[in-house]
């Protein structure tokens, strides 16, 4: 077991470390080959933060492991509001433009909603897969044309401040393109080890993987956006921050669900829709609460930052008391 535990932590600690090459090699290359950044924020951005669930969600999938790639991608999103979002804030207080939440908010409601009904069957098949693919695609376009109507400004979902360059930016097409190769190719190995450590360690400590999915293999996935999201928040740019989350967020439940999805169909384990789901839609309720602020709109403080975390921290045991009682 703790072989297991030692090769989860290296996966993912090489899934953020890759993401952030694929992040960088793919946004140098697209800037070399003159696309625009506004393409690039809304594609390699966003892939790139998201990849470690989407492939870890879809390799499990592909193993037989629907718990642990349902799991993955809900639990991400909860992480995301809770952990993410509350160290966020602590760390500095979060200031959103309207825009976020005239715009993105009511979209990641629908989002949640959409695959909430595709879920009340009990399970995702092909079909459904395909239409939470095309929902991102669809998504995107939205997005791409708002953004233009509002005259390049992008502050929304996807955060194209992450494809400006930097002192590590290839400045040539050749490394760029290795660094696209190599975080792809590390991805995929990490992704896979972090599958084979996590659905073992599922077995040794007797607990769904589900419930691992949600825990240990949401954390670590979620990694390139805590990342993300910190460094926005030392910039002072909160809309970013939160951007990141929203777009991760609808990113996760379309992209990753819709992928597992797509290549098997996989069965929900009880407790998925009536635990998992309504705490992720419910601590979404009350981030949406929180910035509209109790005494500015917009703005979420460190006082938020603390509640966020503190509900994290109390689903968490919740969830591990549930466990032991099964």
């Amino acid at each position: 077991m703790l072989v297991q535990i030692l090769i989860l932590g290296v996966s993912f600690a090489l899934l953020a470390w890759s993401a952030d090459r694929f992040v960088l090699g793919a946004s140098a290359t697209a800037t070399l080959l003159g696309l625009p950044p506004l393409l690039v924020g809304l594609t390699i951005v966003a892939f790139g933060t998201s990849a470690p669930e989407m492939l870890v969600s879809a390799l499990a999938a592909l193993a037989g492991s629907p718990g642990l790639a349902v799991g993955n991608a809900i639990g991400s999103n909860i992480a995301n509001m809770g952990l993410i979002l509350g160290l966020t804030a602590l760390a500095m207080p979060l200031f959103i433009r309207g825009h976020i939440l005239r715009r993105e908010v009511p979209a990641m409601a629908l989002v949640m909603l959409v695959t909430w009904l595709l879920m009340l069957d009990g399970g995702l098949d092909r079909l459904d897969g395909a239409i939470l693919l095309t929902g991102l695609a669809l998504l995107t376009g939205w997005l791409a044309w708002a953004i233009r109507q509002g005259n390049g400004d992008n502050g929304g979902a996807f955060p194209s401040p992450a494809t400006a360059p930097t002192d590590a930016t290839p400045s040539r097409l050749t490394p760029a393109l290795l660094w696209l190769t190599v975080g792809l190719i590390v991805m995929l190995l990490s992704a896979q080890t972090a599958v084979w450590a996590a659905t073992g360690l599922a077995a040794r400590i007797g607990v769904a993987e589900t419930v691992v999915g949600l825990t240990l293999v949401a954390v670590g996935t979620s990694l390139p956006e805590l990342a993300t999201c910190l460094a926005a928040a030392r910039r002072g740019q909160g809309d970013i921050a939160i951007g990141n989350i929203i777009g991760s967020n609808m990113f996760n439940l379309l992209g990753v669900l819709g992928l597992a999805a797509a290549l098997k169909p996989v069965a929900l384990e009880p407790g998925t829709l009536s635990r998992d789901y309504a705490t992720m839609a419910g601590i979404t309720l009350v981030f949406f609460l929180l910035s509209h602020g109790l005494r500015q709109r917009g703005h979420v403080g460190r006082l938020a930052g603390a509640f966020l975390l503190l509900l994290w921290l109390v689903w968490l045991a919740w969830l591990g008391l549930n466990n032991l009682a099964a």
